[in-house]
């Protein structure tokens, strides 16, 4: 996500979260307007995904800007600059006194973040969850995300396709323990697995989200367990850790990658072979449905509670005709 940066007056938010204009050159963020009441506040959206500078989140706030502007909203968004639930809390802390009409969020952990939303929920604000959860489903009116475990699931059968019935170990790549989102794509991706006898689980391993760390659990997998045969990363930091682990050891198109998400440094390395397939989400039509639940919610008219986004796999024969679905840098 790599925008004309516009930092906030807020200091707390500043110290911690660089935001952005929206689809300048592409970078997750925008600045808040901190002078109206909450009645002028009435056509006012906020999208807080959960990090910037991932494509995923940028063609999020892309199809969420869109649909706002359609309907005669303005939409602004501001993100942490990690995945971390402390930032995001700052972000979502400073708009106590000024909330916006409707919060559109993807929480960055399913129990800390509890607090801060419901603070913003008891303000009068509508709140709308994208791609992430809470745990608590009291709080926001609707939830908008690919169906993670069906994407798991599907990254499984599509490595039993690669590898035919040749035996060995897999070994899951999730990010931190408590993403909603992830943490279904490693469940379905590990039952779906334990169907196909030549295939051995080794277990979860967490990166903390780190690239640096993903590549660490990868060297260190690869030592321990020479018959590893595959990888599933459930994200786009894992994916290019993993990417990364396995070019260190000589090991890229001999263990199956596959990943998350069809981030163009993802699809970059597909093409290359760095990959051998991607699930790839569709996060502008996350982002336009969390605009039209929010604004249904605001309106008075009837609101979806759970909606999920279509996903699909992606291989090295099939890439062209998939290009539709690939992740954007910029709006």
């Amino acid at each position: 996500m790599k925008l004309t940066k516009t930092l906030l007056a807020a200091g707390t938010l500043a110290s911690v979260a660089t935001l952005v204009a929206a689809c300048g050159s592409g970078q997750v963020g925008g600045s808040t307007d901190n002078s109206g009441s909450n009645n002028a506040n009435s056509k006012k959206l906020a999208l807080v995904p959960g990090v910037q500078a991932e494509p995923f989140y940028i063609s999020m706030q892309c199809g969420a800007q869109d649909e706002a502007k359609k309907l005669g909203y303005e939409l602004t968004t501001q993100a942490p600059q990690k995945f971390d639930a402390a930032m995001q809390t700052t972000i979502v802390n400073a708009m106590g006194s000024n909330p916006p009409a409707a919060l559109l969020i993807a929480p960055t952990d399913d129990h800390a973040m509890l607090a801060p939303i419901q603070q913003v929920k008891n303000r009068g604000t509508k709140i709308v969850e994208v791609d992430t959860s809470l745990k608590d489903k009291s709080v926001a009116v609707s939830s908008i995300s690919s169906n993670n475990e069906e994407g798991g699931k599907l990254a499984a059968q599509t490595l039993a396709k690669l590898v035919g019935e040749k035996p060995g170990s897999v070994l899951i790549l999730d990010t931190i323990a408590g993403t909603s989102t992830t943490a279904a794509r490693a469940k379905g991706f590990a039952d779906e697995l334990a169907k196909h006898p030549n295939l051995k689980s080794i277990g979860v391993q967490y990166t903390q989200n780190e690239p640096d760390q993903a590549a660490s659990k990868v060297t260190a997998a690869l030592a321990s367990t020479p018959d590893l045969i595959g990888i599933f990363a459930t994200n786009l930091n894992t994916g290019e850790g993993g990417a990364t682990g396995l070019r260190n050891a000589g090991k890229i198109g001999k263990v199956n990658l596959v990943g998350f998400d069809a981030s163009p440094s993802e699809v970059d390395g597909l093409r290359k072979g760095e990959y051998q397939a991607l699930i790839a989400q569709d996060p502008a039509e996350i982002g336009k449905q969390g605009v039209d639940q929010a604004v249904a919610a605001l309106e008075g008219k009837p609101v979806q509670r759970d909606l999920t986004a279509q996903l699909h796999s992606i291989t090295k024969d099939d890439l062209d005709a998939n290009s539709k679905y690939f992740y954007k840098q910029n709006c």
